[in-house]
């Protein structure tokens, strides 16, 4: 892997990840649409991958780390007994929604990674994903407009049902925070709120892959220069996830009516696209 292919790899992963659209996915197919000779399950690669999952948890940190607090020094009693009730029952949510993902990824990661290195059913996933998140928005606007709900708000079913979503993710293609959403919405939240909640179990996701890939990493013996791409690939990777964090909740905000459109198409776009170059070219 050159260093020029490293850093367009970490930037699509530091957009993507974020976005409703795969990072996954589109770490597959990028590098075969564009015939770059990389085999992504092969343990040179994994150092590379470990190192992009830190960077876009250090950014999703830098962004939320008031989010943090703040649910800290509630859960700690500073604000009072009424904060610290909220601040515990969002703590409790985020791990109920954390759960499902870590037992179904422990259990499955090994059957799944044939999937990873199969464009053309990425491809599909890909399509599919789109397909998913704009049935998800035809079906809130069908329900017309409801009553707003904060996080803290929600049940324990709701995490455990937005939990249960994001094991969806596993598969390369299905996009994580797409499908979180999508749950989020289901549930009552509003773009915005949904988001938020995705991006911040996003964290404990992200540190249990980052965690788990770096573990792999005890016995292996990984060269300087595979060491130093992949930290310059962490630092393009974090600043673009952070851009992106800050760009998407934004969005969310501004355009409630529809926004996951845009993404869907994209993505059935791109699939449809994928599955025509891969299978013709």
């Amino acid at each position: 892997m050159t260093l020029l292919q490293a850093l367009f790899l970490a930037v699509v992963q530091g957009l993507t990840e974020l976005f409703p659209v795969s990072s996954l996915g589109h770490a597959v197919l990028l590098p075969a649409l564009l015939h770059w000779p990389l085999d992504e399950r092969s343990d040179l690669f994994l150092p590379f991958l470990t190192m992009l999952h830190f960077g876009t948890l250090v950014a999703l940190l830098c962004f939320f780390w008031r989010d943090w607090l703040a649910i800290a020094a509630g859960v700690l009693g500073r604000y009072g007994a009424e904060r610290r009730e909220e601040s515990i029952r969002i703590l409790v949510l985020l791990i109920v929604a954390t759960l499902p993902v870590v037992c179904f990824g422990y259990f499955f990661e090994h059957r799944l990674k044939v999937i990873f290195g199969t464009p053309l059913i990425v491809a599909f996933f890909l399509f599919l994903n789109g397909l998913i998140l704009i049935v998800t928005e035809w079906m809130r606007s069908y329900k017309g407009k409801r009553p707003q709900r904060a996080i803290a708000d929600m049940s324990g079913r709701d995490a455990l049902i937005i939990g249960f979503w994001q094991c969806l993710a596993l598969f390369p293609g299905i996009s994580r925070s797409g499908s979180t959403i999508n749950a989020g919405l289901l549930c009552g939240l509003n773009h915005e709120t949904s988001a938020r909640f995705s991006l911040l179990m996003a964290q404990p996701a992200v540190f249990a892959a980052t965690v788990h890939e770096a573990f792999k990493l005890r016995h292996m013996t990984v060269s300087h220069e595979m060491i130093s791409i992949s930290v310059i690939a962490a630092i393009a990777a974090g600043i673009t996830a952070l851009i992106s964090t800050a760009v998407l909740l934004r969005y969310f905000r501004d355009h409630e009516r529809w926004a996951l459109s845009p993404f869907a198409f994209y993505c059935m776009g791109a699939g449809i696209f994928s599955l025509v170059v891969l299978t013709f070219f």
